[in-house]
């Protein structure tokens, strides 16, 4: 661990592996996940007519630059600086919408094969996360709590990432992936907040390989939205224009 722990943390750390039998999940050496980047890139036009008015074919991103350098200086939910993991979905639509593209934009999706068995752990297994917060109105057993726990932290790891947000409010789901992985595991499942699918966090990066990439474009994007509460909303006074 790379973050120094009072006790009370340390304990719900430890919880955590207390509590995370049911939510193992084993994915089998050559199962298939999905990885999205929006761009691409360009191929210098080899005929001669297509050289003279400058058309470049645009074609995938390589292999190589599908996945993450061993020493990137980025970091995310999961992840420290200089300490990459691989972020990866279930399914390709999964893993496009967590790119957050816009219309007209072109996309390379990674198809890439686990090179091993592995063994995760599942926070998306709490059936009622749609409901956190709960509300109880008498006091919740055990079990409630554990889900209720279980589902906050699912929420927290699917939470979509925004340029803007500030680095320390990775600290959290960093600190239980450290130690999630200090005890021998080799990732964490967690919910899309943007679809119905599901993302995976791989701690090694050479445990999924990239077998083919292709370029899409981006046709649609479709918006949900809803009003925070009524007095949210500015409304001109009587006779002023």
């Amino acid at each position: 661990m790379r973050y120094i722990l009072d006790h009370e943390s340390s304990e719900f750390l430890n919880s955590i592996n207390d509590t995370c039998n049911d939510r193992i999940k084993t994915l089998k050496s050559g199962s298939v996940v999905w990885r999205a980047q929006t761009g691409c890139d360009k191929e210098k036009a080899s005929d001669s007519a297509e050289q003279e008015f400058h058309v470049d074919k645009r074609i995938p991103y390589s292999f190589k630059r599908m996945k993450p350098l061993s020493n990137s200086p980025s970091e995310g939910r999961a992840n420290l600086k200089g300490n990459p993991c691989l972020y990866v979905a279930a399914d390709a639509e999964t893993a496009v919408h967590e790119v957050r593209p816009w219309p007209g934009l072109p996309v390379t999706i990674a198809k890439l094969h686990l090179t091993k068995d592995m063994k995760l752990i599942d926070f998306s297994e709490t059936a009622d996360a749609e409901q956190y917060p709960y509300f109880y109105i008498d006091e919740p057993s055990i079990e409630q709590k554990i889900d209720a726990v279980w589902a906050a932290m699912d929420i927290a790891f699917s939470w979509p990432i925004t340029e803007s947000d500030s680095k320390s409010e990775y600290a959290p789901t960093q600190i239980i992936s450290e130690f999630i992985k200090s005890k021998g595991y080799d990732g964490i499942i967690y919910k899309s907040s943007l679809t119905k699918g599901h993302n995976y966090v791989l701690f090694n990066l050479n445990d999924a390989a990239v077998v083919q990439c292709d370029l899409f474009v981006v046709s649609k994007v479709k918006y949900d939205f809803e009003r925070l509460d009524e007095s949210s909303s500015l409304t001109a006074e009587r006779g002023n224009t």
